[in-house]
């Protein structure tokens, strides 16, 4: 069975420019825009914003 294409596979980048990176879905006929969560960076060793990068 195929994978939907309404939740495709996006990489989230650190804003912080570390390079830090974690790969999540998201539902795509919900957040149609770019997707930014709140995530652990380990290289800054704190929570920053994690931006979809397309």
């Amino acid at each position: 069975m195929a994978r939907s294409t309404a939740r495709p596979v996006v990489t989230l980048r650190s804003t912080a420019g570390t390079g830090v990176t974690y790969v999540t879905r998201k539902n795509r006929l919900n957040d149609a825009d770019r997707l930014v969560l709140r995530k652990y960076d380990h290289v800054l060793g704190r929570h920053v914003d994690f931006r979809e990068q397309r």
